[in-house]
């Protein structure tokens, strides 16, 4: 009987080693696993990173080129035809109309709009569209000397010339009344009504 208690102690004893050898094995199993997952992970971020620089890059690129664009539409008028100047000034007027809530020869498109209009005018002087034109843009930038002289170059005028060439007197004869000298508001006011009557003209007028 003793025997048989030891044989089955024994026997109890070997299996709860052999339980005990097996164990491991799962664990390691489960840390390679891991490891794995971590190195998948690690190569995801790495294209991620990758694919994000690519993009910056050519966002720069596209900005790059569109100031050079920009840049590069400034043209002297001297190297300009008569023909491509009154073209320009048109579009520069155009553009600074869009961009201006104020019209004065001082801002950029405006000088430029300007510049190719008395550029075509004096290569082509016998063109009363690009001389008329000019008086116009002077009339529209508050240049009122040019566009008086300009005005007075044309001759004759139409009706809608006629109320700017009226204009531009007015404004020099405030001017010259301003500063106290009545001869000049009065030669100015009085070519200003030669051209078209108006109520600034006579408000002036009746101060001399």
């Amino acid at each position: 009987m003793k025997k048989i208690l030891m044989l089955t102690a024994f026997a109890l004893a070997g299996l709860a080693a052999a339980q005990d050898t097996t164990t491991p094995p799962t664990d390691t199993s489960t840390e390679t696993q891991q490891t794995e997952t971590t190195e998948t992970t690690t190569d995801t971020t790495q294209t991620d990173t990758t694919t994000e620089t690519t993009t910056e890059t050519t966002q720069t690129e596209s900005t790059t080129t569109t100031t050079q664009t920009g840049t590069a539409t400034t043209v002297s008028p001297a190297t300009l035809s008569a023909e491509q100047n009154f073209a320009r000034a048109q579009e520069f007027a155009v553009q600074a109309d869009v961009a201006y809530p104020l019209p004065f020869y001082d801002r950029t498109l405006w000088k430029a709009a300007v510049d190719h209009a008395f550029y075509a005018a004096q290569q082509e002087a016998t063109n009363r569209n690009y001389q008329a034109y000019l008086a116009q843009l002077y009339t529209k930038t508050q240049w009122w000397i040019n566009a008086y002289n300009a005005w007075s170059r044309l001759g004759e005028l139409n009706d809608t010339e006629r109320q700017l060439a009226s204009l531009s007197a007015a404004k020099l004869a405030y001017i010259a009344l301003q500063r106290g000298d009545r001869a000049a508001a009065r030669t100015y006011v009085d070519q200003g009504l030669s051209w078209a009557d108006s109520a600034s003209l006579r408000a002036i007028q009746s101060r001399l």
